[in-house]
């Protein structure tokens, strides 16, 4: 069967096929599908673009090594999520534990990399709106762990309320509260953060 023929197979039809033929082109297709989504979902989420870039290939790897842990009962869109998810927390636990060594070892914070990275290595920023989305960004990254998942797979990555409940292991009732809560605490980061550039 050519490429062709499988661009037009569903994600949960390539994975099958990966998993029953071991076909790889099944496997570049999905790939290709979703590596531009997760880049933008694992770098709103740690704000870095090289760990981001680092967190999508680990994601895409553990999809190739545990493809038989994949189960048809749910949607591949949800599995690879939870994977890459789950990745990015891991780090973002690594940059803390190297945030407090940072403090403990040398008497203050010394880590740098919790800013911004420079836009032209970016992959939300667009050269009229580079500046929206880093406020935007910086906004997000200060939203509590819990709301900011939930807001950026339904704002960012408009998923379902169903596939975040499944994503996130929480009930539907709980992904609405958290969505709420996280926009609710955006939107004030964001006011403060306009009203500093308006006073610069």
């Amino acid at each position: 069967m050519t490429e062709k023929n499988f661009n037009d197979f569903t994600d949960e039809e390539l994975i099958v096929e990966f998993q029953n033929n071991n076909t790889v082109v099944a496997f570049e297709i999905l790939v290709k599908r979703y590596k531009n989504p997760l880049m933008n979902y694992v770098f709103r989420f740690l704000g870095d673009y090289e760990l981001c870039n680092d967190v999508v290939q680990e994601t895409m790897i553990k999809v190739y090594r545990y493809k038989d842990s994949y189960r048809s009962i749910a949607k591949f869109s949800t599995w690879i999520y939870t994977i890459a998810g789950n990745l990015a927390k891991t780090e973002l636990q690594r940059q803390k534990r190297r945030k407090m060594f940072s403090i403990n070892a040398y008497g203050k914070d010394n880590d740098e990399n919790y800013e911004i990275p420079d836009n032209r290595y970016r992959p939300d920023t667009e050269t009229d709106s580079g500046i929206k989305n880093e406020i935007i960004q910086k906004a997000i990254l200060k939203i509590s762990l819990a709301y900011r998942q939930a807001v950026i797979l339904r704002d960012i990555q408009e998923l379902s309320y169903e596939e975040i409940s499944e994503i996130m292991n929480i009930t539907v009732g709980t992904v609405k509260s958290r969505i709420n809560r996280g926009r609710s605490q955006l939107q004030k980061l964001l006011k403060h953060i306009y009203k500093e550039l308006e006073i610069k």
